[in-house]
């Protein structure tokens, strides 16, 4: 019976990326939209994956901590319910928010410490454990990606596309809520789809947690060279001091959603994905270079 992959979140910049990887393969895909099914019901979901051999959970929430405590678990469970049913492998793609206390150890392991103290860290680990869970009880193959914060065509979420190159292409200076000093590795969103597709059709892979691969560890200047050297002109970049992070989320929910993640940003944070890479030799990670045009244009076009 030919394999079946079903990806979960159509649309998006990790799900689109992972549909682009798969076709690249050339195995039998279809992508699934919010609009196509209930990802929170199993009994609605069900039928949209029978026949299925993979099935990729690369949705998205709204970025609100209270969202992801109600809604995580409830989908996860629904997923793992629905994949059980048709016999399907599940491949979950991931963040690292679960990691902690801050400050986090550099760099970050698959082994890192799992004490997350922010509502959507609490949140990820729980779905990351009921996924786990599932595949040690035999009910569900799984593999876990873990990302670091990501950038490239479509990723809207980026800390380089909100207030950054958003700003940009509207003319206006770009703003950023990372400070200046700190180093920080950065996943490429098509990158990932690839990654996802590698840990999928190895056996080996599943029942264990993957960094997926990242960049070098990079300055926010030095990344924005790169948006220098794609756009052709020269910009200074806003740092938002804490202070105005803080008075800011009095009366922005969306800064301060952000500002609760904002220890990753305090720190060097350094993703480990040797793991990934000693499994998988060939993987080159796109060159920051690369997929910073990538990503100017993908928006640029959108915006044309």
């Amino acid at each position: 019976m030919p394999e079946r992959h079903i990806v979960l979140g159509a649309g998006g910049a990790i799900a689109s990326a992972t549909v682009k990887a798969l076709q690249a393969t050339g195995v039998d895909v279809i992508a699934i939209g919010r609009s196509d099914a209930d990802v929170r019901d199993a009994a609605a979901l069900a039928p949209h994956l029978v026949g299925a051999s993979h099935v990729y959970l690369c949705i998205g929430l709204p970025y609100v901590g209270a969202v992801w405590e109600r809604d995580w678990p409830v989908i996860m469970r629904a997923v793992l319910s629905a994949c059980e049913a048709a016999g399907a492998r599940l491949i979950f793609f991931d963040n690292v928010y679960m990691y902690g206390p801050p400050p986090l150890a550099n760099p970050i392991t698959e082994d890192h410490q799992q004490t997350p103290t922010t509502r959507k860290g609490r949140a990820r680990k729980a779905v990351a454990d009921l996924a786990l869970q599932a595949h040690a009880a035999g009910r569900v193959r799984v593999v876990i990606g873990r990302s670091a914060d990501f950038y490239g065509p479509g990723a809207i979420n980026s800390p380089f596309y909100i207030q950054f190159l958003e700003n940009l292409l509207a003319g206006k200076p770009p703003q950023t809520l990372m400070p200046q000093g700190p180093r920080h590795t950065y996943a490429y969103t098509l990158d990932n789809g690839r990654a996802l597709v590698r840990l999928a059709l190895d056996d080996v892979a599943y029942g264990a947690v993957w960094h997926l691969p990242v960049g070098p560890a990079v300055t926010v200047e030095e990344m924005a060279d790169h948006f220098r050297a794609v756009l052709g002109r020269d910009f200074k970049v806003a740092h938002l001091p804490p202070f105005i992070i803080s008075l800011l989320g009095l009366f922005n929910s969306t800064i301060r959603e952000v500002a609760e993640m904002g220890y990753q940003f305090r720190d060097d944070y350094v993703l480990d994905w040797s793991r990934f890479a000693a499994r998988y030799p060939d993987f080159t990670p796109t060159p920051y270079a690369e997929g910073v045009k990538s990503m100017v244009d993908f928006f640029h076009s959108r915006e044309a």
